[in-house]
């Protein structure tokens, strides 16, 4: 398996382009399942999840050509298939996005359960409930959840929780539904106002996305359509927890920073000034960080998936800091990593009490999940002496070529392939 290998207590100076949102691609590369006509989709991330999903529309019948580094262009023209298998939904849980378009055209779906997660259980019975209350009869066989319609009917839907991928299936459902569907507690994401956005570029007919109250009225039929996919808002805090962390004059270019607002505030608390414009951010810090407090929450609340960040750069900050994870009950997983690596930090429960060290040391770690491994990175980059960082499979689902951004911002790190020796 590859693993990085990393120099830290270098600051980290120039600029860096941010990657097209993972987790906006993913819903969006699933609904051309809702179209006979293409669909022409730009600033597709270069992602391990990205090349996952278009496996599985293969698999479907969906055929699909890259017309750039970033740009790929869908045809489900000639569905051969409704069955998303096990053995890909059980690598990428956002393959259960598939459901709900394919019932809404085919009438049919048979998609596996996902299984189980190592960050939490992250269940399907909202998306399951939401499609039986459009109409469709769902039964689960043999590990499948099996659903079928002649056609979904329009329907008032509130999930019991707030969830953005029970919310984007269905939303994407509902647009071929007879008549008016409206999703209450629904999740006001910015991915999910994406995935809104090229629904109505293929010509369904959605309001209120980014609001808790999205309302649907359903169509005969949708259309192919052209749309480029929102920037990361988790890549783009991953490095401007870097360069707090570590010290640096960075800037980071085609960023989205009106949806930032959580992430940006509790920084500039920490002590990073900022700069920033339209599709631009300026970042430099030339202090310890000062240590903050964060409660992760819904958008716009605090990310979930920033939380492994901000701990890292607060095992280095002035001062001690709480964190509350109110989303996911195992994303703490990284708490012993940080610790091999020097860090002071405390679990009680869904809280971790972090107390600021003035210097981390070098280590071997492990990655568990996809921010965990973000979280180690900025980590090593802060400690002194080498850091290696171990099965960094999970940190490709969801970063593109991050050890070569991070080279070009001055950062000693280099990715080590299992051929190589150490």
């Amino acid at each position: 398996m590859d693993r990085l290998r990393i120099t830290g207590g270098k600051r980290l100076d120039g600029e860096v382009t941010i990657s097209g949102a993972k987790n906006a691609a993913l819903p969006i590369l699933c609904a051309c399942l809702l179209s006979a006509e293409s669909l022409e989709l730009t600033n597709i991330p270069a992602l391990r999840d990205i090349h996952t999903s278009l496996r599985l529309l293969s698999q479907l019948g969906v055929k699909s050509e890259w017309t750039s580094d970033q740009g790929v262009t869908l045809s489900a023209a000639s569905i051969s298939s409704v069955e998303a298998p096990y053995e890909l939904v059980k690598t990428m849980r956002a393959s259960i996005l598939v459901l709900g378009p394919l019932v809404a055209r085919f009438g049919e779906a048979r998609v596996s359960l996902p299984g189980g997660c190592a960050i939490g259980q992250r269940p399907v019975d909202q998306h399951i409930r939401g499609l039986e209350a459009l109409g469709a009869e769902i039964s689960i066989e043999h590990g499948y959840v099996v659903a079928r319609a002649s056609r979904l009917k329009g329907a008032v839907i509130r999930t019991d929780m707030v969830t953005v991928t029970g919310t984007e299936n269905l939303m994407m459902a509902a647009t071929l539904a007879q008549g008016t569907t409206v999703l209450e507690n629904a999740a006001r994401e910015p991915e999910v106002v994406d995935l809104a956005n090229l629904l109505n570029k293929m010509g369904a007919h959605i309001t209120g996305h980014g609001t808790d109250r999205i309302v649907i009225e359903g169509v005969e039929h949708l259309h192919g359509a052209r749309h480029h996919i929102i920037s990361d808002r988790i890549e783009a805090g991953s490095f401007l927890c870097a360069v707090a962390a570590t010290g640096g004059d960075i800037r980071l270019n085609a960023v989205e920073p009106q949806y930032m607002g959580a992430t940006l505030s509790k920084l500039a608390e920490a002590g990073l000034t900022l700069e920033q414009g339209e599709n631009w951010i300026h970042a430099w810090m030339n202090q310890r960080p000062r240590a903050v407090d964060i409660r992760t929450h819904e958008y716009p609340g605090f990310a979930t998936d920033m939380q492994a960040q901000f701990m890292a750069m607060n095992t280095v900050a002035d001062g001690a800091a709480m964190i509350v994870e109110t989303i996911f009950e195992n994303r703490f997983m990284h708490v012993q990593e940080l610790i091999r690596l020097g860090a002071d930090i405390e679990i009680d429960g869904h809280t971790a009490m972090v107390r600021g060290v003035s210097r981390l040391s070098g280590a071997t770690v492990m990655a568990t999940d996809l921010r965990a491994s973000a979280s180690l990175v900025i980590a090593g980059l802060a400690a002194e002496g080498e850091t290696t960082v171990e099965r960094i499979y999970h940190l490709d689902r969801g970063y593109a070529k991050m050890e070569e951004k991070l080279q070009s911002l001055g950062a000693s790190i280099v990715r080590v392939t299992s051929k190589e020796t150490s």
